[in-house]
């Protein structure tokens, strides 16, 4: 019998692929499932965007391999996007580089910074795919709290008392998935001395910016914190483009150039009329935000309206496409109390231990889901 790798020890399957086909089994079955789970827009790109896409597969060249660096013009438009929201300068020729999907940099960066045995800071809770690309590369996660008490802020002081001698990397995600929180200049200020300080890669993960947040913010943006920083972004949330797999990640270009080299060993380049779909939506008018903000708007109001049914508590400043809730005191455990309310009410909600331990008491709701299905929930209790 051939045996897999020794790697495939070290992880499972993603929870959402093992759970939605759960889910999917309930709804063969006839089961009204609404699901509030998974973070993937429901909206389409602006009609903009998809012409643009349509158009540029009759270019000459459309068709063949692609730059490993992405077009130009997709870099160039990055470089814009960055000075004109975050106040950020980019060489779009040697500090950017297009990814197929921010998750897709996750293993690129793993993979051209850590040696095996090299320990990476992770947040708890956070991203599952940061604790399973380190694994997956030999590497060895080293977590930090992150708790509601502190605003879903690491405790700078208790990670300077741990011995970080062997630390490579640090993922940083704000706005924070899951939690919704925000971290101001100030606060990222400190984290880009405490990597300076420790001689650590901070990796910001950013996709999450444009979505109910009035203060975009890059980490960036700091003096100097190209030195020790790079940043993950997307457009799977902000242009609801999430199935086109389009991300790019910033920073110095000695960083940059250890990533493609990565890169270009692993794929042939994104295709020619997604990147020109992806120019067409970074110049996407402020109308183009403000009318998907009033549309989470409306579907969160109605998420808290569903948390209050179920005795949750939230925090009605936190940001993105979540609403991320406390369960009552008393209450089961996260993963227990989501499938009872998914066996008894048809409703899938995501438990917040998937994110980690610091998780628990907490579940997530998505507000990638219509209107009428949100109230439609709201009925059932």
């Amino acid at each position: 019998m051939i045996q897999t790798a020794d790697r495939l020890k070290t992880v499972q399957e993603y929870y959402f692929s093992k759970k939605l086909r759960e889910v999917r089994g309930l709804m063969a079955k006839g089961r009204p499932i609404i699901n509030m789970g998974i973070g993937s827009p429901d909206l389409a790109p602006s009609q903009h965007v998809l012409k643009t896409l349509q158009e540029a597969v009759l270019d000459a060249g459309a068709h063949q391999y692609q730059s490993y660096q992405g077009l130009p013009e997709l870099r160039e438009a990055i470089a814009r996007f960055y000075q004109d929201k975050f106040n950020v300068t980019a060489d779009p020729a040697t500090e950017i580089l297009p990814l197929m999907g921010s998750k897709e940099g996750i293993m690129h960066i793993s993979l051209a910074f850590l040696n095996e045995g090299d320990e990476v800071l992770i947040p708890n809770p956070g991203y599952p795919t940061y604790t399973s690309v380190t694994h997956l590369v030999g590497a060895v996660p080293k977590y930090y709290d992150l708790t509601e008490a502190n605003g879903w802020f690491p405790d700078l002081e208790i990670l300077e008392k741990q011995d970080l001698s062997n630390v490579k990397i640090m993922w940083l995600s704000y706005p924070h998935m899951p939690t919704g929180a925000i971290a101001s200049l100030e606060q990222l200020g400190a984290m880009v001395n405490f990597a300076k300080k420790n001689d650590i890669l901070l990796v910001n993960d950013n996709p999450y910016s444009f979505v109910l947040n009035a203060e975009p913010a890059s980490i960036l943006s700091l003096p100097k914190a190209k030195e020790v920083c790079l940043e993950l972004n997307s457009l799977s949330k902000t242009f609801n483009m999430a199935g086109w797999r389009v991300g790019y990640v910033l920073g110095s270009t000695e960083h940059i150039e250890a990533i493609l080299k990565v890169k270009s060993n692993m794929d042939s380049g994104m295709f020619y009329g997604i990147q020109k779909g992806a120019i067409a939506a970074l110049e996407s008018s402020d109308d183009w935000f403000s009318s998907l903000n009033e549309v989470y708007d409306s579907r969160r109001e109605l998420v808290f309206q569903l948390a209050d049914k179920l005795k949750c508590t939230y925090d009605r400043n936190a940001v993105g496409m979540f609403v991320w809730a406390k369960l009552p005191e008393g209450s089961i455990t996260s993963e227990e109390f989501i499938d009872d309310i998914l066996y008894k009410k048809d409703l899938f909600i995501t438990p917040g231990t998937i994110f980690g331990s610091n998780g628990e008491g907490y579940i997530r709701f998505s507000l990638c889901i219509t209107e009428d299905k949100i109230k439609e929930a709201i009925k059932r209790f």
